[in-house]
């Protein structure tokens, strides 16, 4: 591996654990972020010539550390010079961070042992001083490295409204001075819900990438267990329990989603053999105990619907009839219209195309779903079964104008040609 492609790694595996650290350390989040890019840029300069540290992260901590004590000390002198010229003294917040402090090992600074600097940073960002969707995006850009424009196509909005919510939140976190900690046990159930609800994006965002040329980006899929592992850790209650055997239960079915080339495989002509038989055990034990544990929530019955899948011993033997009772069920309790779409796809595998293809016309009417790709490419389907080629071709057309995701572009264009063709 080349030097170029190690630090591309370091940068790739290391940066959100090292701007994690660096939140709690410094006390800013821009001065935190800034800081860590110049250390970054340090490393181009130093690594190819010193060579990679043992511990880049620690490197990267220590260094981005000392880049925030001389932006503060800047600071301070400019505020200093300003004070002079206006001869008064304007009153600020003092600095979070204190320069004057020792520079031990930066990575383990005030950690307690059982409780990574991620999880304070998740729980930071679901303060229930933000609003929802601004709890979510600050994690996903912050803790997970997306982009702007990746968390916007999350939440199906304009990039340029989404940097203003970020904006905003990040005002938000410093103005209120809430503070980088996991909160007391008593306010656990508070955050929760917020919390489950960033784990299960930053998944989706890994498993069903919105955009680049990868179908799965695998550091987020890992990344989204290891918090849920740790939230299984803390707090294993029911909807806890259902998230994780929902993540690996998906999870196992990865390695099967894709040709050798990263085209896409459709569930129903997956490999099973290729499923990750150890993740499945394992799902499946903890679907049964959230089961047993009480009512189910949505991340129950999703789990759920994914262990149906994986007892079935091969596609075409899956009862989609329970699916469909699973989704009923489901759909009582989160009325959106992503659940309303899986659920009339559950129905097309029960009943046929023609039973499923009026509930998609629903949600086209409702216009709700108008920048989500999977509709039009679900509708498109459908019509192919059907045998309505020209309906069909404009809705694949119509998807493809919405995706971002290359190997899902691919596959919807080779749909779209074998039906001009």
């Amino acid at each position: 591996m080349s030097i170029a492609q190690e630090i591309n790694r370091v940068f790739r595996d290391e940066r959100q654990h090292a701007l994690a650290t660096l939140i709690r350390v410094v006390g800013d989040w821009d001065v935190a972020e800034e800081a860590l890019q110049e250390a970054f840029e340090a490393a181009v300069v130093q690594w190819p010539e010193a060579g990679v540290p043992d511990q880049p992260r620690a490197w990267l901590i220590r260094t981005a550390r000392n880049k925030a004590v001389d932006r503060v000390r800047r600071q301070a002198w400019l505020e200093e010079k300003r004070a002079g010229l206006l001869a008064e003294a304007e009153p600020g917040d003092e600095p979070a961070y204190d320069p004057e402090r020792p520079d031990d090992t930066a990575e383990n600074e005030g950690c307690d042992d059982d409780i990574d600097d991620r999880l304070r940073l998740l729980f930071t960002c679901c303060h229930p001083a933000l609003a929802p969707e601004a709890q979510i995006a600050l994690t996903l850009r912050t803790l997970c490295g997306l982009s702007t424009e990746e968390i916007a196509r999350a939440f199906l909005t304009p990039a340029a409204t989404m940097a203003q919510r970020l904006v905003r939140a990040k005002a938000k976190i410093r103005g209120a001075g809430i503070p980088y900690r996991v909160p007391p046990r008593e306010e656990w159930n508070e955050r929760l819900q917020a919390v489950l609800a960033i784990v299960y994006l930053v998944f989706t965002e890994g498993y069903a990438a919105t955009s680049g040329d990868a179908l799965v980006r695998r550091e987020l899929t890992a990344e989204a267990i290891r918090l849920a592992r740790l939230l299984a850790q803390l707090l294993p209650g029911v909807e806890v329990l259902g998230l994780l055997a929902l993540l690996l239960l998906t999870e196992a079915r990865r390695d099967a989603r894709a040709t050798a080339s990263g085209d896409v495989i459709l569930l129903e002509d997956q490999d099973q053999t290729k499923w990750d038989r150890a993740q499945i055990d394992e799902g499946l034990v903890l679907v049964d105990r959230a089961l047993r544990s009480g009512p189910p929530g949505p991340y129950v019955l999703q789990a759920a619907i994914a262990a149906v899948h994986a007892h079935a011993p091969r596609s075409d033997g899956t009862d989609w009839r329970q699916i469909v009772a699973l989704y009923d069920r489901l759909y009582a309790i989160v009325p959106t219209p992503v659940v309303a779409l899986n659920r009339a796809v559950a129905v097309a595998m029960c009943d046929g195309p023609a039973a499923a293809l009026p509930l998609l016309d629903e949600l086209v009417a409702s216009r709700e779903l108008r920048e989500y790709h999977l509709l039009p490419a679900a509708r498109a389907d459908l019509l192919r079964r059907l045998g309505q080629t020209r309906e069909a071709a404009a809705a694949y057309r119509e998807a493809l104008a919405l995706v971002g995701n290359e190997p899902e572009r691919r596959f919807l264009a080779r749909r779209l040609a074998a039906l001009e063709g």
